[in-house]
């Protein structure tokens, strides 16, 4: 489980197809090489990814990962190449400080960015997201987007807006994004067991 809450910004520093529908990221990361063990769960731009090899190079912590076909089906991860910047968050611990709210890690599918307005001291994004998981995202609510925890400020059909302080923008990825660019979405956890239960009535 993660909170949203990102703790460092890492960058890909190599992609390979160990098999078909497999494919292993190195990701380079200012982490302690020491505090962090094979098996291990970290969110790399919202998905949950499993820790497999852990090293050192030109001063830099670097983490492998191996990501299934499912996930770079229905993720931005089949798209990463080297030089990317992805959002990281260790899993939580119990007694951690639960500073956003509660992310899985299991991105539902992608979003898109279609518009965003700057302002002096912070910005406004609309997101397009698929019609299926449009119904669990309402305003005041919670997303996840790249693995940033984020209040839901309008939504509009199969769109929402989010309003983005300028500490988000200075220390996450998000700060970068142009019209167009697709993100990871999770929906609330919450919203999501609410409409089960309300198709088991």
């Amino acid at each position: 489980m993660f909170t949203g809450i990102d703790t460092d910004i890492g960058q890909v520093i190599a992609v390979r197809e160990r098999a078909e529908g497999l494919a292993r990221m190195v990701i380079a990361c200012n982490y302690d090489r020491a505090s962090i063990v094979e098996g291990a769960s970290i969110a790399c731009a919202g998905v949950c990814l499993t820790v497999v090899g852990i090293g050192e190079a030109e001063g830099h912590t670097w983490i492998a990962f191996d990501a299934a076909a499912e996930t770079l089906r229905l993720t931005t991860v089949g798209r990463w190449r080297e030089g990317r910047r992805l959002n990281l968050e260790r899993a939580l611990r119990v007694g951690d400080e639960l500073g956003g709210h509660i992310v899985a890690g299991h991105a539902d599918g992608i979003a898109t960015l279609i518009a965003r307005e700057d302002f002096p001291d912070m910005a406004r994004m609309a997101f397009r997201v698929p019609a299926d998981l449009a119904r669990f995202i309402a305003a005041k609510g919670s997303v996840a987007l790249d693995g940033v925890s984020l209040t839901v400020n309008e939504v509009a059909r199969d769109t929402f807006s989010v309003m983005i302080i300028p500490h988000t923008l200075k220390t996450t990825t998000l700060g970068a994004l142009a019209a167009g660019d697709e993100v990871n979405l999770e929906v609330d956890l919450m919203a999501r067991y609410a409409a089960r239960l309300m198709e088991g009535r």
